[in-house]
């Protein structure tokens, strides 16, 4: 299909189901969950998993394209559980082809692959739950807004994706409303992952040259590190690759002036990139399970044949976790992502969502950030060539 459309689809993926809710609702709120609160309530709470495998039906939606062709999950969150460049038939997103939930989130099941969107709190409440959607159509752009109301605090979000007829990138756009007589807080992280290999490494900005953890305890020169870090002895490893990092580790960039964060394979000659304004986006995150004996337990665990990934995780009004902003009643924050694939160009050194550059020579780069000023492209590279 080369037309711009959007259309709903019952399709069959295979699932390993989740048990029954848990009648007596959980009060304790003393739990800790990602470093923060875990208080559920009024959510149910899912506490079993089935080994054996059924074929189950889903109703999804399409959004398409002549270049993308993207899938969202309705029934599990709005999260976009495939997105395909046609161009090269290249899954720029971690698509696994099977349901195979751990229990990890807030009120139990969590699925990996695709882009879940992370709010009010990591690995969000409703993640394993349905969304209400419409869909809109025009001759410029598709759309699919989703609405889901947080039940534990009484905030609500809406995500608007919009496929336009002459773009090859998703765009989102959300609006956080509190609804609420006092304030609230929240966080929003855009969880993309990639698939991963030997092949494959993960694109920062030029001006990132150290990393930290979660709440910023400890950090390390990126991207070749030296030192202990998850008390892992490095020495001038490039952990920019997944291939390097032997255990679960998460690491956040620190002060970046750059829009974008992504992945390339250079087997492939493809990758994907998330872009978004720093100055209300400024977190840039990755997460891997590690290429270790624990991580490749992990995969197994999350899925049956689609391999290891790793979390390109996106955080806009923070840049560490888990950090929240507080809103005040009747506040509405509004903000944009974007999600593209890209191919032929290896280690970006800047992108927008209009434009993608790699140069390798610095006189060239000066050139060139010349020519992108001219065109009016607010991106910063002056720090790529110092």
């Amino acid at each position: 299909m080369n037309k711009l459309d959007i259309y709903e689809e019952t399709i069959i993926i295979p699932t390993y189901e989740v048990g029954e809710y848990n009648k007596n609702p959980m009060f304790y709120e003393q739990r800790v969950y990602q470093g923060s609160s875990g208080k559920v309530y009024p959510l149910p709470i899912i506490d079993k998993i089935s080994n054996e495998k059924v074929n189950k039906e889903y109703k999804v939606v399409y959004l398409e394209n002549k270049y993308l062709k993207i899938m969202v999950m309705t029934s599990l969150g709005g999260r976009v559980q495939r997105a395909l460049d046609k161009t090269n038939n290249y899954d720029f997103i971690y698509f696994n082809e099977v349901i195979k939930p751990a229990l990890v989130g807030l009120a139990g099941p969590w699925i990996s692959g695709g882009i879940e969107f992370n709010w009010p709190q990591h690995h969000r409440p409703t993640t394993f739950m349905p969304v209400e959607y419409i869909v809109k159509k025009n001759k410029e752009k598709v759309t699919l807004i989703i609405s889901d109301r947080d039940l534990i605090n009484g905030t609500r979000m809406t995500a608007e994706y919009n496929l336009y007829s002459d773009k090859a990138y998703l765009e989102v756009k959300v609006n956080l409303y509190n609804t609420t007589n006092m304030p609230q807080s929240f966080l929003w992280w855009a969880n993309p992952a990639v698939s991963v290999n030997k092949y494959t490494k993960s694109i920062f900005p030029p001006d990132v040259s150290y990393v930290f953890d979660h709440g910023k305890k400890d950090f390390i020169n990126f991207p070749l590190a030296n030192g202990e870090y998850y008390k892992i002895k490095y020495k001038n490893t490039d952990i920019s690759r997944y291939k390097n990092i032997p255990v679960p580790t998460s690491y956040m960039a620190y002060k970046s002036e750059y829009d974008f964060l992504g992945n390339y394979d250079y087997k492939k000659q493809a990758g994907f990139l998330h872009i978004a304004d720093h100055n209300y986006a400024p977190g840039k995150k990755q997460w891997t399970w590690g290429n270790g004996d624990f991580g490749h337990i992990w995969d197994s665990f999350l899925t049956d044949n689609n391999g290891p990934y790793i979390e390109l995780m996106a955080g806009v009004y923070t840049d560490n976790q888990p950090d929240f902003t507080v809103f005040q009643p009747n506040e509405v924050k509004s903000f944009s992502q974007y999600f593209l694939p890209y191919k032929k160009l290896g280690n970006v050194k800047n992108a927008s969502k209009d434009l993608i550059l790699n140069v390798e020579d610095k006189k060239i780069m000066l050139y060139a950030t010349s020519i992108m000023k001219q065109l009016k492209i607010e991106i910063i590279t002056e720090k790529s060539i110092e």
